[in-house]
């Protein structure tokens, strides 16, 4: 791919949950701003993709561990993935760093996101030709709060927990007969802005040592396909409520250089339809000259644009038809 791409992706929650912290609450900043880690963003893509059967290195899977004290269900090390995905028997018997270079390739999340593997002698770094910033909530009013959820389950710890509560021995009472109570926390509302960048020449060197073709075209229009719609199509409890919302897509020549384009964006809130203001116009025209292709998705059932990108095109997100 002979050029570089710049861009932003927008995902709305509503009643939901993006990013949670350790709290169980939305993450914040030190300062109070809510926003949403890469691997909030890249999580989704790469649920899709594993569903579409394609290789998924860097994503949860389990197996059966037998020991003394039975069977356990445990998540896989990144050295058993690896097994997994590329029929290996045993990744410390491989001594050719070019293979296992050639095989990090095959992994879509790999070609795209990079990945740092230390496994069984190996010691590998890869750059991604994708890189995500940090997706910054843009709508001021949004809310966190807790829900209680009623479990359908007696909760048998409950006799213990209530004596340990009041400093001695209780008896079954009704805390340990009723079913327990559970929370989720969500967000009223929340706009999520991410920038991205997407640099084809971060792959050749190993383009050089000859283990991958390099980032082309074909693996752009997959990603590009694949941020539009993978927070739609992921509905877990939690993200149930997410879905993309914005999409901004800047092709330019491989030797301009443009700033985080997320800063350029500004929510509001409507009463009928919500209102995105891209303030990169000005920006983009002026290197109009070096730009090959400006691409804009939205959901034009909810939101108004505001922009004056020239030569730029709409598209509707969920359609992908032209506006």
């Amino acid at each position: 791919m002979n050029k570089r791409v710049y861009g932003v992706l927008g995902v709305s929650a509503v009643m939901a949950n993006w990013n949670a912290d350790f709290s169980g609450y939305p993450k914040t900043t030190s300062e109070g701003q809510v926003f949403g880690s890469d691997k909030a963003f890249k999580y989704p893509m790469k649920k899709m993709w594993e569903d579409q059967g394609e290789k998924v290195l860097y994503i949860k899977s389990m197996c059966f561990d037998e020991d003394k004290n039975g069977v356990r269900l445990i998540p896989k090390t990144l050295k058993q993935r690896y097994e997994q995905l590329f029929d290996v028997k045993d990744l410390k018997e491989e001594k050719d760093a070019k293979i296992v270079l050639s095989n990090l390739f095959k992994a879509i999340d790999v070609k795209n996101f990079g990945a740092t593997f230390a496994e069984a002698d190996n010691n590998i770094s890869i750059a991604g030709a994708v890189q995500f910033g940090q997706g910054f909530n843009k709508y001021d009013n949004s809310q966190a709060f807790e829900q209680p959820i009623l479990s359908p389950f007696r909760d048998p710890k409950a006799k213990e927990k209530s004596a340990k509560k009041k400093g001695k021995e209780a008896e079954e009472g009704e805390e340990a007969k009723n079913s327990t109570l559970g929370s989720k926390i969500v967000s009223d509302e929340a706009h999520y802005f991410y920038s991205f960048n997407i640099n084809p020449m971060a792959y050749k060197g190993f383009v050089e040592l000859g283990v991958t073709d390099g980032y082309t075209d074909e693996d752009y229009q997959n990603f590009k396909k694949t941020a539009l719609t993978a927070t739609t199509s992921f509905a877990t409890n939690s993200k149930a409520g997410c879905e993309n919302e914005f999409g901004l897509f800047v092709e330019t020549e491989e030797d301009l250089y443009l700033p985080n384009l997320a800063e350029f964006v500004q929510f509001e809130k409507g009463q009928d339809k919500n209102l995105i203001t891209l303030n990169c116009s000005q920006l983009l025209n002026e290197v109009k000259k070096q730009t090959k292709a400006v691409e804009i998705y939205y959901n034009p059932y909810t939101t108004q644009l505001n922009q004056d990108i020239q030569g730029a095109k709409l598209f509707n997100i969920f359609t992908q038809n032209e506006i």
